[in-house]
């Protein structure tokens, strides 16, 4: 009985405001003094392109259908190549760059140039971009979070003399390739001293987080190997993201006084954020360990204060990047939230927003450019001298420090992967119209096969050197 009410009630409902909402519309119909909108609109798109294209051609043309497209594809591919390289005993990044290239004008366009141009349309790129810078502000803060400061301060004095080292002698090599690259591809708007301090740059860039991740899957964390590596590549990725903030400073300053001033801007800045604003977090660290504030007020504070810091960073003429790294190293070492924050942040950013970066570089990435007998010759050159530089190098001088032969190669085996970060610091350089289209392919090529080469080696080394 009681249902039957209820349904007479929504039945009545329906019909007496239905049929007011029917009369209303029909009544005002008669102040009509043009074709209505809906239908004016629908008339031009059918006159166009008929009935059905139009139905969905406006639709998949709007930015917001193009970009949920784009990251749908994205994922899938940097998920399958991920796992297939993994599979193989190489990093996953690995396998998220290929996925990035392949689905660039490499090899998609190359192919299927109709499906390329429609999966990522030349006017969508601006926003693939931006949500992509999105994700690397949160890995580089996973990063700095991850970075054990005390390492550095604890460290023994070869790790440093080898990190050092590791830098100098591939930056050199870089600077000097610089006086045979540069009369070929440097633009007409770049100038020598800053292509080649950029080239020295980029060639000295060791990816810590991919080393950290093979040290931890050959579970050689405890040993004493493993903590001398990561130890150097902590202090080489500390030491070269300062000399690139540095060498941004004065090639955006345009003076060397404008220059001076932005320098001393970012000296107070890491000064600000390594005193006052570390003991303003260990405050806010000890509230939360005693209940006073909840995690999602936690949460906020840091996503506010990692965008604050990005956005300092940014202003005073460096990079975002820059800001977000230096966020991650002051936020308290405390290992419980530690985790918590960086669990959170990496379900959204290494999944979803990271992957877009590495398809926007195999956008830019030209592989086909290399099809003439010099250019095969310049990368040639490149893939030498970073190698002979990072892995080369570091051998050496661990060597001349006392190592072993086998801990000497390995060490230089893994301060010659340069994985995601070589990418970061590629893009970069792109973006300030240093790097030309046909460096920064080569660039990436090149950060892509010293990677690969890093399990390899190892193997190698393991079963051959004693």
């Amino acid at each position: 009985m009681k249902f039957a009410k209820q349904l007479l009630l929504y039945a009545a409902m329906i019909l007496i405001f239905g049929a007011l909402i029917f009369y209303l519309l029909h009544t005002g119909k008669t102040l009509d003094h043009a074709l209505p909108l809906v239908q004016k609109l629908a008339n031009e798109a059918a006159s166009e392109r008929g009935l059905f294209g139009n139905i969905f051609q406006t639709n998949l043309q709007e930015a917001l259908p193009q970009l949920l497209l784009q990251v749908i594809v994205i994922i899938a591919a940097t998920q399958l190549l991920g796992s297939l390289f993994k599979k193989i005993g190489q990093p996953s990044v690995i396998g998220e760059t290929v996925a990035g290239i392949i689905l660039g004008p490499s090899l998609l366009g190359l192919l299927f140039p109709r499906v390329f141009h429609f999966l990522f349309p030349v006017a969508s790129l601006p926003n693939l971009r931006f949500l992509s810078q999105i994700g690397l502000i949160l890995f580089m803060f996973i990063v700095g979070m991850e970075l054990d400061t005390r390492l550095l301060r604890k460290q023994a004095f070869e790790a440093l003399v080898i990190s050092h080292a590791s830098i100098l002698i591939p930056f050199s090599l870089g600077v000097g390739l610089s006086l045979y690259l540069y009369g070929i591809y440097g633009g007409e708007q770049t100038d020598f001293f800053s292509f080649a301090l950029f080239m020295g740059i980029a060639m000295s860039i060791t990816a810590f987080p991919v080393l950290a991740r093979i040290i931890r899957d050959r579970k050689l964390t405890d040993t004493r190997l493993g903590i001398l590596a990561i130890t150097c590549a902590a202090s080489d990725d500390v030491t070269a993201w300062c000399l690139l903030a540095l060498l941004i400073a004065l090639i955006r300053s345009g003076s060397g006084m404008n220059g001076l001033v932005i320098i001393c801007m970012v000296l107070l800045y890491a000064f600000i954020m390594l005193v006052p604003v570390r003991l303003l977090l260990k405050k806010i660290q000890a509230s939360y360990e005693q209940g006073k504030i909840g995690y999602n007020s936690l949460m906020a504070v840091m996503f506010t204060f990692l965008l604050l810091s990005a956005w300092c960073t940014e202003v005073i003429g460096i990079h975002a990047l820059f800001g977000a790294f230096l966020a991650g190293i002051v936020i308290p070492k405390n290992d419980t939230m530690q985790k918590r924050i960086i669990d959170r942040i990496s379900d959204v950013s290494l999944v979803m927003l990271l992957p877009l970066f590495f398809v926007y570089t195999g956008l830019r990435t030209h592989a086909g450019v290399l099809n003439t007998g010099s250019l095969w010759i310049s990368f040639s050159l490149i893939l030498i001298c970073a190698v002979a530089g990072k892995f080369g190098g570091s051998t050496l001088v661990a060597k001349a420090l006392g190592q072993s032969w086998r801990d000497s190669l390995s060490i230089g085996a893994l301060m010659n992967t340069r994985g995601l970060m070589e990418l970061i610091v590629l893009n970069i350089g792109y973006d300030m119209g240093i790097l030309s289209t046909e460096i920064f392919s080569m660039m990436v090529l090149m950060a892509l096969i010293t990677t690969m080469m890093t399990s390899p080696l190892l193997d190698w080394i393991g079963r051959k050197v004693n």
